[in-house]
């Protein structure tokens, strides 16, 4: 599959030129692109000598960068014919360049700019340079290149549009199965211009000048006072992908955004198993002067069928697509933009460096490789295989025939006309083509550069920079999405094939369980795993479960089956004491049993005894879950009892505080009268039997009040306790009561409260003395239990856990800023160790206005296996909703109290590393306060003896809780999964979703002891590793030009660098210390499900929405580019909502959702949208309420309208496109890890 368009096609699919052979390419190029030239020219090798690269005038970069006059000397360290033009990141300075070399045929103070007149004839390079494939450095002057400019590209349409130009293609299976890679073209002649083709723009929209101003944070609602955003936000000029983008005026400040990628109609074809899938590299620059004819559309596709677009974003009028420069010094070194390389130059403030820590390699989960090592390339891209020998070079691009002269693009075709610096390059072998040499006083195309694609500031001349890699081309995260849906939606999922990787979190599918858990409860990061330690440390692919042991289940599916095997408890292994289950062998006539764990044979008690059938199976096997099934429960005795005695029921305690600042804002309020109703549904395992569960209020300022609800009281009794350095429960007897006994006295206590407190003017407030005297209540009652903490400000009252306030935004990005995320005082992690013997689960909900210390405050919540819920600003009319929907889930959830959790596996490997919400008191055991259906745990495993394929992996979960009943209870969750001593196998069976989020769990605890700028590049670097082991050693040799990908891994590059620059490891000026704290935490026990969508947003385009069906439109990829101005889009990432309405959408659209047909009649601080009687309106509020559902936060809606203040915080979530803290955009990461994975491997 040819994935590589030509700047000028104009028709939707890029004709071929005669002589291509084409495919239709409808997975991720979007359309039919050719798939070879005629005759190959050599590559080029290197840029004329004539040819000056430099910043335009006027440009001054930061003074720490290295100056234009270090450039030089741009061909003399090419290393091999098969260089991508990649080097490794330089500490200082920018590489040499060749001889001295004008940057523009204009003097300096000649800039032209726009486009050459219609009538200008092209101009041929003198002389083409040929590249033989032994070829290597050729230092010396090269023969110059002429060069024509034209208005540089200042959209970010018009810069994606300049990158079409990657040629994908199938190759012969490799033993491994399919996978992706870009074989290396070999290119010539500079590019000719082209006279533009005329092209309508649409309204310019303003410059990026307001990414600077620092907005409020999206986590949070905006404080009443405070309007952080600038009035003016660039607005999206794209009406989707087929509509061209005009240029954005320039103004001050303005930075270059990042080419947003483009996205094709959807297919759910296929990939073929067998093809590898190869990636070419970008066609060359050098334009044959006659249209190409439409491609045949009989040829069998490359990548999965499907329809093409019907029109391709890089085929845009009079935009082309720059491609990134390649051997910029390292991409991670922060810096401006380059504008020498044809990105137009920045004004105003240069944007801010990224986090220290941007440096390192890239992790080997990034995608195709972008010309990081060799020579520049125009419009070349290193292939993506996906696993497998190339077949014969069919699908590896060839330049244009040496006789087929560069003539002008036919104005009939609505190709981009060519822009001023985005030529002059040509192409080299397998890069995604981006220049070579750095451009004086940038360290890279990477995080340095916020957004290409802004206006330049003043006329000044970029040199010609090549074309950009067309995102379309690159792996979709909504393709594979698509596809996996479309092969594994419709049948059941059955446990029994051990080593049976599951559908994608986010297929619907239903289970059946025949032998190992369900996915819901436990997912791995591999389900074929090396036979021995060197192979797993060869590959780097980390061995990880995560389980979810209280799992939600949905309708169809069985719960556990709850087993009592009387007073003798459940069956065990004599020697591990694995539990009873499917991989037990019973020997001897049924007599005695062989553990599949330890290998140990026990004695079958005389009550379990049954005979084998002719199988050696038990003749009662599938009548007995712990025999048949991966998941199932048992009644614990009273063995496995604190103290050997049952357990009372557990009870909840309200912790309310009533200073200054929770009663203004409405908080106690609305928490009082909300319990009245919500205490009738305290969790209960039989809907029709009264819950058992005890409740208890306190209120708190800076002394704690006790209330005596006792069902023989007339009126509740409140108690004072102010000696808060040694706090005691002043009663016993009517401090836990039954809600159905007490109800009058609790309503009336409800009532009084906030008017008790009404008029208060106390500000300070104590913490850890109130979760003290929760303990002390649940330690008196002898029960365990969970306390819900509604808290407002810092805890800077005289008490034990006193805090103060240490938020400093100078430590970010410095080696100290991992104290920012450790706690103040040593104190609450003492208190967490005893609320943790007692079975005191804390959930905290925090309403601060500033700075209250939420890494120090969720000590205790995160160690007891409790929630942490945060209200910034809040505000009853914007929030309540919000503030409500998790306060009733919290508390009606299925929960398990005063857990313990411990993972057993077979001989051979071994739990190594735990993440999540819990305490550890040895190396064994999870203890857990509370474990409720949203909490996972994550086990790392590592090899501690070799395993045999014949046996595979076995690991067990078994956790002992206490139910909301009172009955204490073992859930066993069983996983087989196979082994193998060929790394291509191991590739094939990886779960990317589930490796993220093990990788984000790694990560987010690794900032409490290293700097950012060290997780960052220790990711990268075990990214790089991972890819570069597939391609050295289960890829078919090819070009060092291609990067290769395992098919179940293509997309860990794009959701990798959702994750590295993520706020919490690469946060913007506006994010605050507490909301990165808080984001951490709340990873560290997402389940796989919640961490993809958190990290790569689900973005769906409610303008498709078909009201008779009960189907979702298909997600479009995240990036500004893929928004139409006449569209409405609705975006979701598990914690926010946003409702996004382009400034063109069809009035009846509007007036179907709002009820007005005007765009500027909508108010754009609206949380819920009203109910219309149509069936738009009726359709689009059922699929607001299904997407919360799905969540375990309630996520508030944000209406976002183009342009309007808000969106900057709406685009921080198009993850693929470049951000405004500094992280790269999709196709520049791609870029980076290539240049990793080749250093690598060379």
């Amino acid at each position: 599959m040819n994935v590589n368009q030509q700047p000028h096609m104009a028709s939707p699919y890029g004709q071929p030129q005669p002589g291509y052979q084409g495919y239709p390419q409808p997975g991720y190029g979007g359309g039919h692109v050719p798939s070879g030239y005629p005759a190959q020219y050599a590559p080029y090798n290197g840029p004329g000598s004539a040819y000056q690269q430099g910043p335009p005038q006027g440009y001054s970069p930061y003074a720490s960068f290295p100056s234009k006059t270090l450039a030089t000397n741009l061909v003399s360290d090419l290393s091999s014919p098969l260089d991508l033009g990649m080097r490794g990141p330089p500490t200082s300075g920018a590489p040499p360049v060749s001889g001295a070399q004008n940057y523009s045929q204009f003097g300096q103070g000649e800039t032209q700019n726009g486009p050459p007149p219609m009538g200008a004839p092209p101009q041929r390079p003198p002389v083409s340079q040929t590249y033989t494939p032994g070829a290597v450095n050729l230092p010396g002057p090269q023969p110059p290149y002429g060069q024509q400019f034209g208005a540089p590209p200042v959209s970010m349409q018009q810069m994606t549009n300049q990158m079409a130009s990657m040629q994908v293609g199938s190759t012969a299976p490799s033993p491994a199965g399919p996978s992706y890679a870009h074989p290396f073209v070999s290119q010539a002649a500079a590019p000719p211009t082209f006279p533009p083709a005329s092209t309508a723009h649409s309204q310019p929209p303003p410059t990026e000048a307001v990414a600077q101003a620092p907005l409020q944070s999206y986590y949070r609602t905006m404080p009443p006072a405070q309007q952080p955003f600038p009035n003016a936000v660039p607005p999206f000029s794209s009406t989707g992908p087929t509509q061209p983008q005009a240029p954005p005026p320039v103004s001050p400040q303005s930075f270059p955004q990042a080419p947003p990628v483009s996205q094709p109609p959807f297919s759910t074809a296929q990939v073929p198993p067998g093809p590898t899938q190869l990636y070419r590299g970008p066609l060359p620059s050098t334009q044959p002067s006659f249209p190409r004819p439409p491609l045949p559309t009989s040829q069998p596709s490359a990548f999965p069928a499907g329809p093409p677009p019907t029109s391709t974003p890089s085929q845009l009028p009079g935009v082309m697509q720059p491609q990134l420069p390649v051997s910029q010094p390292s991409p991670y070194h922060s810096g401006p933009p380059p504008t020498s390389t044809g990105f137009p130059p920045q004004v105003g403030p240069p944007p801010r460096p990224p986090l220290a820590g941007m440096q390192g390699p890239p992790m080997a989960s990034q995608g195709p490789s972008m010309a990081s090592q060799g020579p520049p390339m125009t419009s070349q891209g290193p292939p993506m295989a996906s696993q497998g020998p190339p077949m014969a070079q069919a699908n590896h691009i060839l330049p244009t025939q040496p006789g087929m002269p560069p003539g002008p693009i036919n104005t009939s075709l609505s190709g981009p006309p060519p822009q001023p610096g985005m030529q002059g390059y040509p192409q080299q072998n397998g890069a995604f083509g981006q220049v070579r040499g750095p451009q004086p006083g940038y360290t890279g195309p990477y995080p340095g550069q916020p957004n290409y694609g802004a206006p330049p500031a003043a006329p000044a001349l970029a040199p010609a920079a090549p074309k950009r890699l067309d995102p379309d081309s690159i792996p979709s995260p909504i393709q594979v999405i698509e596809d996996d849906k479309a092969n594994k939606g419709s049948e059941p999922f059955t446990t029994g094939v051990r080593g049976q990787a599951p559908p994608l979190v986010t297929t619907k599918f239903q289970v059946k369980d025949q032998g190992n858990a369900s996915p819901r409860y436990i997912r791995c990061t591999a389900y074929n795993i090396p036979c021995n330690s060197d192979m797993a440390k060869q590959s780097q692919v980390p061995l990880a479960a995560v389980i979810n042991p209280l799992a939600p289940l949905p309708l169809v599916e069985t719960p556990p089956y709850l087993l009592d095997h009387g007073e003798s408890g459940p069956i065990r292994c004599n020697r591990c004491k694995a539990y009873m289950c499917p991989y037990m062998q019973f020997i001897e006539g049924g007599r005695r049993f062989q553990c599949g764990f330890c290998s140990c044979v026990t004695e079958v008690p005389p009550h379990y005894f049954q005979h084998l059938d002719h199988t050696g199976k038990r003749v009662d096997c599938y009548d007995r879950p712990e025999l048949s099934m991966g998941s199932y429960e048992f009644t614990a005795t009273v063995d496995y009892c604190k103290n050997n005695k049952f357990p009372q029921p557990p009870a909840f305690i309200f912790l309310i505080d009533v200073s200054y600042n929770a009663v203004k804002n409405g908080m106690v309020g609305i928490v009082c009268q909300e319990l009245k109703t919500l205490l009738d549904y305290l969790p209960r395992e039989n809907p029709d039997v009264e819950s058992n569960i005890r409740v208890g209020f306190v209120t708190y300022n800076k002394v704690l009040h006790f209330y005596n609800v006792k069902a023989s009281l007339a009126q509740p009794q409140m108690m004072v306790v102010s000696d808060v350095a040694d706090m005691f429960v002043p009663l016993l007897d009517g401090f836990l009561v039954s809600v159905s006994e007490s109800r009058v006295v609790i309503e009336s206590l409800l009532d009084q409260i906030p008017e008790m407190f009404a008029d208060t003017r106390e500000t300070e407030t104590v913490f850890g003395p109130v979760i003290q005297a929760g303990l002390e209540a649940l330690k008196a009652a002898d029960c365990a239990g969970k306390l819900f903490v509604f808290h407002s400000s810092l805890p800077i009252a005289e008490a034990p856990g006193k805090l103060k306030n240490r938020e400093d935004k100078k430590l970010v990005g410095s080696d100290k800023e991992k104290s920012l995320f450790q706690p103040q005082v040593s104190f609450y992690n003492t208190l967490a160790k005893e609320c943790v013997a007692q079975g005191c689960c804390v959930d905290l909900f925090l309403f601060p206005n500033q700075y209250v210390d939420v890494a120090t405050l969720g000590v205790v919540p995160i160690s007891t296996g409790g929630s942490i819920y945060k209200y910034t600003y809040f505000q009853a009319p914007s929030d309540q909703e919000r503030f409500l929907n998790d306060l009733r889930r919290d508390v009606q959830k299925q929960m398990g109290f005063d857990a313990v959790m411990r993972v057993r596996t077979s001989t051979g490997i071994r739990a190594t590393d735990f993440f999540g919400s819990f305490y550890m008191s040895n190396t064994t055991d999870v203890e857990l306060a509370g474990l409720d259906c949203d909490k996972t745990v994550t086990v790392e495993f590592r090899h501690d003896d070799k395993l045999s394929e014949e046996t595979g992996a076995l690991m067990q979960c078994a956790v002992l809780y206490t139910s909301c009943s009172g009955q204490r209870r073992l859930r066993i969750h069983n996983m087989a999964v196979n082994c193998c001593s060929q790394l291509a196998d191991l590739y094939r069976n990886c779960e990317t979703d589930t490796i993220i989020n093990f990788f984000a769990k790694y990560a987010y605890r690794s900032v409490l002891s290293s700097p950012t700028k060290n997780v960052r590049d220790s990711l990268m670097n075990q990214c790089a590793q991972i890819l570069a082991c597939y391609r050295k050693n289960c890829a078919s040799p090819s070009s060092a030009g291609q990067l290769i990908l395992p098919e179940c891994m293509k997309l860990l590059p794009v959701y990798l660098n959702c994750m590295l620059k993520s706020d919490v490891l690469q946060p913007g000026a506006d994010v605050s210390l507490d909301d990165r704290a808080y984001l951490r935490q709340l990873v560290s026990t997402m389940d796989v499900a919640e961490s993809h969508v958190f990290f790569y947003p689900r973005l769906l385009p409610l303008q498709k929405l078909d009201v008779e069906s009960m189907t979702l439109p298909v997600s479009v990829r995240d990036s500004e580019e893929r928004l139409s101005r006449g569209g409405v889009y609705l975006l979701e990432n598990g914690l926010n909502i946003f409702l996004w309405v382009g400034v063109n959408a069809q009035q009846e659209l509007l007036q179907n959702i709002f009820g007005t047909p005007a765009f500027s009649q909508i108010d754009p601080s609206m949380t819920s949208l009203p109910a219309l009687d149509n069936p738009f309106s009726k359709r689009l509020r059922e699929i607001i309420e299904s997407v919360r559902a799905q969540r375990s936060r309630y996520m508030k809606l944000m209406v976002v309208k183009q342009e309007d203040k808000l969106e900057l915080i709406f685009k921080h979530f198009l993850v693929e496109d470049k951000s405004n803290n500094g992280g790269a955009s999709y196709v520049d990461f791609l870029c980076h890890m290539h240049k990793e994975i080749r250093q690598l491997l060379s």
